[in-house]
């Protein structure tokens, strides 16, 4: 299975791991916040009950009576949302605000003024600060509760935590756009390696320069011994394959001779035979000097001049038996240069141009031009043509389409090794003459300049 993008998993992990620190510092901030701005309440509800608490006394009855009262006016409103109270058992005194009702209990200390959040009167929540107070000498302890709606500072907290997650979450979008921008460009080096790669699988001879960061160095160090490797072994295979092909050149010709003696002296069924046994093996020996010449035709290169090249090709197969009962139309731009040596182009199109003189009845087109960023060559006969099947064998080496005719079949399939080779599309079709029709198409990479006009 193909494993996902080092880019997009980097980026996902980057912005997931930026959320998780976002949401976890919205929850710091705002839990900090709330702490603070609670405790601020509570303190400025601990200098309204110390008021209360300096005013407290007892009277002869046991009451608590607060003289002077808090002189804040929202005590003196009804449902104001501010209240006090100092009660004892049975008996309480209380701020006006409380009307008739009168603050619920709550946990309250002898050494320090306690907070809480309750369910106060007219059904409101509260904050509450409490404390048991003696007022004199008589064992006596009064609760002094003060406590306010804290409605609207709640409203302000939740607005807090709505502005502050939006804060963070443009925070984390900034963040999310920086980091692809680092990715990008901690990752630009293997976009580069990357480019330097195709020259390496266009040629064996191709290496990656060293002016690449040190942590990429090791891998092109080790690419480019690979390389190495891979073009001795072509190039052992390559020498291998033409000498042994060259070696039986000799041997051949002499049973060739042979088998021309032999039929002299009257044994002509075994000159047939020595005949046939000659042509297979050297349909053998073609075979491989046309894959030795199709892995050297590989990053070759070249600017072979289009027109030139088929205009030498005519003139020699126009001299030939079969050339001369045919018409050769010529339609190629004279600019066309295309990327590939100029004796492997000589060799496609000259297997390409021969075939439809062979099958051709009176003329056969040869054009050539470029097609947006594609550099096209065709050559179409008007012959009989063939169908799908037969163009599938004919693709195959060693393959006979005209058992009359000569070779060995292997004319078009070298050309399909060839294109293969120079990276060129091979195709086979109808012709609109109504017989064969072969193109051969070369695509411009990105940065290659123009080969025409």
């Amino acid at each position: 299975m193909r494993q996902s993008s080092l880019r997009l998993r980097l980026l996902i992990g980057a912005a997931v791991a930026i959320f998780l620190a976002m949401a976890l510092a919205w929850g710091g901030i705002s839990w900090l916040f709330h702490q603070h701005v609670e405790r601020r309440e509570a303190a400025e509800l601990t200098k309204l009950a110390e008021q209360v608490a300096a005013g407290l006394t007892l009277g002869a009855d046991g009451r608590p009576v607060v003289e002077p009262p808090p002189a804040d006016p929202r005590f003196h409103a009804i449902a104001s949302g501010n209240y006090w109270q100092a009660s004892v058992a049975g008996a309480s005194a209380q701020s006006q605000s409380l009307w008739d009702q009168s603050l619920p209990a709550a946990p309250a200390s002898v050494d320090a003024w306690t907070r809480s959040t309750v369910n106060g009167p007219f059904g409101k929540q509260l904050t509450m600060v409490s404390r048991l107070i003696q007022p004199d000498t008589r064992p006596v302890r009064v609760v002094v509760r003060v406590a306010s709606d804290d409605a609207e500072m709640r409203t302000a907290l939740r607005e807090f935590d709505r502005e502050l997650a939006l804060s963070l979450a443009l925070l984390w979008l900034v963040l999310s756009i920086a980091t692809y921008v680092q990715v990008s460009l901690g990752l630009r080096p293997l976009d580069r390696l990357r480019r330097d790669l195709d020259p390496l699988r266009r040629s064996p001879t191709a290496r990656l320069s060293d002016e690449h960061p040190g942590e990429i160095l090791p891998l092109t160090e080790a690419i480019n011994a690979m390389a190495s490797a891979r073009e001795s072994d072509l190039a052992r295979a390559r020498r291998r394959a033409a000498d042994l092909a060259h070696s039986l050149k000799t041997p051949l010709a002499v049973v060739s001779a042979q088998s021309r003696r032999a039929r002299e002296a009257g044994a002509a069924d075994a000159a047939d035979g020595i005949d046939r046994a000659v042509e297979a093996v050297g349909a053998a020996l073609e075979a491989e000097l046309a894959r030795s010449r199709a892995a050297a035709a590989r990053g070759a290169g070249g600017d072979a001049p289009a027109l030139a090249v088929v205009e030498g090709l005519v003139a020699v197969i126009e001299r030939t038996d079969r050339g001369e009962a045919v018409v050769f139309a010529v339609d190629v731009d004279p600019a066309l240069r295309i990327p590939v040596d100029a004796t492997d182009l000589a060799e496609m199109l000259g297997a390409l141009i021969e075939n439809g003189a062979r099958h051709a009845r009176r003329l056969v087109e040869i054009g050539g031009g470029r097609e947006e960023r594609d550099l096209v060559l065709h050559v179409a006969d008007d012959g009989a043509g063939m169908d799908q099947s037969a163009i599938e064998r004919a693709m195959q080496r060693g393959v006979r389409i005209d058992e009359a005719g000569g070779g060995h079949g292997l004319g078009l399939a070298i050309v399909r090794d060839l294109a293969e080779a120079t990276e060129a599309r091979f195709h086979l079709g109808r012709s609109p003459l109504g017989g064969l029709a072969a193109e051969l198409r070369w695509s411009l990479a990105e940065d290659d300049p123009a080969k025409l006009g």
